[in-house]
């Protein structure tokens, strides 16, 4: 930390016996002027800078510019911003691990020492994304799906084995542990970070980059953190600072209490609804309001987990009471729990009752006028109210119930397993309490716990069609499941332990039972998923699903009692009970009282026995052979871990940045593409590019594994590119699937067919696409495969911001439209070719103007404007080398010439 300290703000606390120096921002307020209303964000931000003072990436200019922030509420100031740590989960880490024994393989190929590619700052990598739902609703699923987890991923744990061993400040959890969000949230996160130097031992503010969107989550614990792509967060963990704006920060004040029967699910939704309106890509969120005074932890990590499904950077809560209850809670230690209080309370960073900082703009939501609610069926922040569902899921496939002038196609009958019934448009085919925003959140895990047992004591189950299953975020759920008396019911239900880990909501629900799927392909029906996620975009949760609906656990087990989203739950029975009467949700529903009740018995032992040993993982982790080298030892025949083609000619001068020419469009998109769309995580198909290439090298379907757990070999991902089965292609007028239009042989193709035949050609491809390009999870490999595809420039009508970074960081140009302009009104169909002038012999810098000039299959042509989306001078820099890391790699080669 070489701080300058020009403002003499550097000072020392002690608590409980300990010495901490820290930077004093009501010290460097004495000249910079007050900050008492700058938002809690911002002065964790403005610590940060305060401590990395050098003159050179942090000056005093700096600082002051983000204390002026509050004279207009908005900047257009850059910042270098230095994480106190990176967390990474296994789906992004494992190519970021790759990433960087490819730079260590660069650096010795270019004669330099590959120790020089090392963490510079702590990195925990949680091992939470390949575990699949292959097995459920049995006592033996859990060991089963274990057991098959690591069959299919042997060379990819491996790998991180080695990379466990090889990098310094790099640190694996192990598989069967938790969800890395909830693993940071209960034990890694700390609030207040320390470090020592020089025998002295410094205060500051935890803070966070990582590879997951919603590593926003652990903003609950008043922790700064937001998700970054890995092509971003290698470069954090190599020494580079976080190149950003200062952000506006929209402050979302809460009053009231949720009434009785709403959950904290419910509140997350309609806080996403609200946010998605109000449009807040890009900016803070923060919370504040005498309402968060009974706001429990976990649900403010319930509402923060959704920042990227609500459009922000992060969703930040202040430190208060609540905060350090549930730091003693889940064991942290007393000595660290009393600096948090100090520390919080010198530095301003404490919450107080009544206290209302100045925010770009404001929101307000008395708590108390919270419905019942789900998303769907395909966005996250379409909320539909309880009763309004079957309307939605009607209006979805244009059907109305019970039309008049038709009589009702025929559904096709199922037989398995003891049971006989007809398949509907509607029926619920999964239901799945998963994913890190709820299953960290005892009040509505115990709710559903509490559900099943009075379904079963009413003598309900759930409908045979339903493939169920229960993946908690942490062993800490199934202690106090277990200590509840709750878990006999959840088995009966169906709701076995499956894993620990993501599964369903990242598109690892595994397979529907064969005669479902058949009945699903033959009728060509709308099938649901219920799943208590954070994601339901589609083609996701699984490819014959195309519905799918976000809900709190009660509500995914109520669901898969009642079988159909076309049944109104809230006044329709979910079934007869076992004396004959009719069964309704109202009759199961627990009481707040009962909740509260069961979640007493949740207790700080729970956490203390679950990461005693967090890092040691079973039997077979630890059985797992690497071999001790500084370079990582390529497996040619591989087909999980590949050595990627990124740095091969990093010894020579970086690439001329000029104009494109004679582009040709590979795919012309529409608003709300995901990172989902570009780089799927989940189902490989057999006949798709990346399964001939799987075939082709022995591998057979059954063990093609996901998209997810291949993001090591670049030449699986690459084909993977555009390939959901659910993109629309407007060139092929709109029709689903990742194909393309060769031009000008004018045949249909595969994106990665079509890109590789224009590459033969040595033309360059451009992307079109409408708004919001880019949404959803913080996925290196949207950007990477297009980089590889020979994509040059995507032209959109806006970016998230992941994405657009990302883009950047692989040497892709993204290009925003100006306002009032887009593909429809330009014309563009896909048919043309593209210029795309103004980088010839051109100073690069921050959002400069360049122009496209449209050629025209009958000769004519059309000239617009596009604003280049390079934010940055670091951005600059970065586009420059030909990437972030290639410029990380550049200069790290030139210091050991």
């Amino acid at each position: 930390m070489p701080s300058l300290d020009s403002l003499n703000s550097r000072r020392t606390l002690e608590v409980d016996g300990q010495t901490y120096h820290y930077y004093d921002l009501a010290e460097a307020a004495r000249t910079l002027g007050d900050i008492r209303r700058l938002p809690m964000s911002l002065k964790v931000l403005l610590e940060n800078l305060l401590r990395w003072e050098d003159n050179a990436t942090v000056s005093a200019y700096d600082i002051k510019a983000l204390v002026d922030w509050q004279k207009t509420r908005s900047s257009d100031h850059e910042i270098q911003y230095r994480p106190a740590r990176v967390l990474m989960q296994d789906f992004t880490g494992v190519p970021a691990v790759v990433d960087l024994a490819a730079m260590r393989a660069a650096m010795a190929k270019a004669g330099g020492d590959p120790q020089k590619i090392n963490p510079l700052s702590p990195v925990d990598l949680v091992i939470d994304h390949s575990v699949m739902v292959d097995k459920f609703a049995s006592p033996q699923a859990f060991a089963e799906n274990v057991e098959i987890e690591m069959q299919r991923n042997g060379e990819r744990y491996s790998f991180l084995r080695w990379g466990q061993h090889a990098f310094a400040n790099f640190s694996v959890v192990p598989p069967g542990t938790g969800i890395c969000h909830q693993v940071n949230l209960e034990y890694l996160g700390r609030t207040v970070w320390t470090r020592e130097e020089d025998g002295q031992v410094f205060a500051f503010p935890d803070t966070l980059v990582g590879t997951d969107s919603h590593t926003t989550m652990i903003n609950g614990l008043g922790v700064l953190g937001w998700g970054v792509g890995g092509i971003e967060a290698e470069a954090a963990m190599l020494g580079q600072p976080v190149s950003m704006l200062i952000p506006e920060v929209i402050g979302f004040k809460l009053t009231g209490k949720l009434r009785e029967g709403i959950t904290a699910t419910d509140l997350v939704l309609t806080v996403t609804q609200m946010l998605r309106k109000k449009g807040v890509v890009g900016k803070f969120v923060e919370f504040y309001g005498d309402g968060l005074a009974d706001l429990p932890l976990a649900d403010r990590a319930t509402i923060a987990n959704m920042a990227p499904e609500y459009g922000a950077t992060c969703g930040f809560f202040p430190v208060d009471e609540i905060t350090l209850g549930y730091l003693r809670l889940s064991g942290r230690p007393e000595q660290a729990v009393k600096l948090v209080e100090a520390y919080s309370k010198v530095q301003g960073l404490w919450r107080e009752a009544g206290h209302e900082p100045l925010f770009s703009d404001t929101l307000e939501l008395d708590m108390g006028s919270v419905e019942a609610s789900l998303a769907g069926p395909k966005r996250p922040q379409d909320r539909v109210v309880l009763p309004q569902v079957p309307k939605a899921f009607d209006e979805v496939i244009g059907l109305q119930l019970k039309p008049a002038d038709k009589a009702p196609a025929a559904s096709p009958h199922v037989e398995h397993d003891g049971h006989s019934y007809d398949l509907e448009d509607g029926a619920v085919v999964i239901a799945a309490i998963t994913s890190c925003t709820n299953t960290s959140n005892p009040s509505v895990m115990m709710a559903a716990g509490l559900l099943a047992k009075k379904a079963i004591d009413k003598g309900l189950q759930r409908k045979p069609w339903v493939k169920s299953s229960l993946a908690p975020g942490s062993k800490v759920v199934t202690e106090y499941f277990k200590a509840a008396g709750l878990t006999p019911y959840l088995d009966e239900l169906g709701f076995d332990l499956v894993g620990y880990g993501c599964t369903t909501c990242i598109g690892n629900s595994g397979p529907l039972l064969e005669p479902i799927e058949k009945a699903i392909q033959q009728a060509d029906l709308t099938v649901a998923s219920v799943l208590s996620g954070n994601r339901n975009f589609e083609g996701r949760v699984h490819p014959l699903v195309k519905t799918n609906w976000l809900a709190s656990p009660p509500l995914v087990v109520a669901y898969a009692l009642a079988g159909s989203v076309r049944i109104d739950i809230s006044s329709e029975p979910l079934g007869t009970g076992k004396d004959g009467q009719p069964v309704y949700l109202r009759d199961i529903w627990p009481s707040q009282h009962e909740i509260a009740e069961a979640i007493g018995k949740v207790d700080t032992a729970m956490f203390r026995k679950e990461y005693a040993e967090v890092f040691a993982g079973d039997e077979q982790w630890r059985a797992i052979q690497v071999p001790q080298t500084d370079t990582y030892v390529w497996q040619e025949d591989s087909t999980y871990i590949q050595h990627p083609p990124f740095f091969e000619d990093i010894a020579g001068d970086p690439p001329h940045i000029g104009d494109i020419h004679q582009a040709r469009i590979l795919a012309v998109l529409g608003d709300s593409v995901t990172t989902d769309h570009i780089s799927p995580a989940g189902n490989i198909k057999a006949d798709s590019p990346a399964g001939r290439y799987l075939r082709a090298h022995g591998v057979e379907p059954r063990d093609f594994n996901s998209y997810g757990s291949r993001r090591g070999n670049h030449e699986v991902m690459m084909r993977g590119t555009f390939a959901n089965i659910r993109i629309k292609n407007e060139m092929l007028g709109g029709e689903e699937g990742g194909n393309t239009l060769h031009i000008p042989s004018g045949e249909k193709l595969a994106i990665y067919d079509a890109a590789m035949r224009y590459q033969e050609s040595g033309t360059p491809l451009v992307i079109v696409a409408g708004k919001e390009y880019g949404t959803g999870s913080s996925r290196d490999w949207a950007a990477k495969g297009t980089n590889l595809l020979g994509v040059k420039a995507v032209i959109a009508e806006s970016f998230e911001r992941i994405h657009r970074s990302n883009l950047v960081g692989m040497g892709v140009l993204p290009l925003q439209f100006l306002d009032g302009q887009d593909r429809k009104s330009l014309g563009l169909t896909g048919r043309e070719t593209l210029d795309i002038c103004g980088l010839d012999g051109v100073e690069l810098h921050p959002k400069m103007r360049l122009s496209v000039e449209v050629h025209r299959e009958d000769g004519s042509r059309e000239g617009f404007e596009v604003l280049c989306r390079i934010d940055t001078l670091n951005e600059v820099e970065y586009f420059k080398a030909g990437g972030i890391l290639h410029y990380v790699l550049r200069q790290l080669i030139a210091e050991g010439a």
